[in-house]
């Protein structure tokens, strides 16, 4: 890890720890929205394990997207921003430590929660271990794909709606994914494919996006 990589990591979550508030938005989120659901549906167990995975993946997915419009918004309005570019750090360098630090701080503490939360639905303790091995595979993805939103966004107005239209087409496949591993443990299969898919749009998420946005971020502050 370079000492601009490092730096830019422990910064970030410098600032999260600071800002406790804006930090456990995306939690309180999750956690109201995935408590809301039994008590709209119903208390059936049959009901509640079928939409259990896709519930818990579609709250993560929004729950992770609304810290994303401040991942470089504050680095963009006070220079920061164009000082890390000047550092001679290369870019994408700079865009995965950014999304390192929006997943350890949004996307570990969903990883942590989900399962807690599975019990309302009458999951498995087979399935909770898949929900919380699928959604450690695709959280990354979410905050990559949401970096490289944020950049294309950046300076824009209405940015927040935008991000999202432009992101969330691309988190359908982790969407798919995550829950079909769960869905497919529900019913006494194997969740190795699903396992892998989720790990090679990991890398290919990984490999892409900080090089993808590492580019717009230099022509939003050209």
């Amino acid at each position: 890890m370079s000492g601009v990589f490092g730096a830019i990591v422990a910064r970030d979550l410098h600032l999260a720890a600071r800002r406790r508030v804006d930090s456990l938005l995306p939690i309180a989120f999750f956690v109201v929205a995935v408590s809301l659901f039994p008590l709209g549906v119903g208390p059936e167990p049959q009901t509640l394990r079928e939409i259990a995975p896709g519930e818990v993946w579609v709250c993560a997915l929004l729950a992770a997207m609304l810290s994303l419009t401040q991942l470089y918004g504050g680095d963009f309005a006070d220079g920061s921003l164009e000082q890390m570019l000047l550092s001679g750090e290369p870019g994408y360098s700079i865009a995965a430590a950014k999304a390192l630090s929006h997943w350890i701080v949004t996307g570990v503490p969903l990883v942590i929660a989900a399962p807690l939360f599975g019990l309302l639905f009458d999951l498995s303790g087979a399935a909770l271990a898949t929900l919380a091995f699928s959604l450690l595979l695709g959280t990354p993805i979410l905050s990559l794909l949401g970096g490289l939103g944020a950049a294309l966004t950046l300076g824009l107005r209405s940015g927040g709606v935008l991000l999202i239209l432009l992101i969330l087409p691309l988190c359908i496949p982790a969407l798919i994914f995550g829950t079909g591993a769960v869905a497919a443990v529900e019913s006494g299969l194997s969740a190795r494919a699903h396992y892998s898919l989720l790990g090679a749009l990991l890398i290919a998420t990984g490999l892409l996006a900080p090089l993808a946005t590492a580019a717009a971020l230099r022509i939003a502050v050209e």
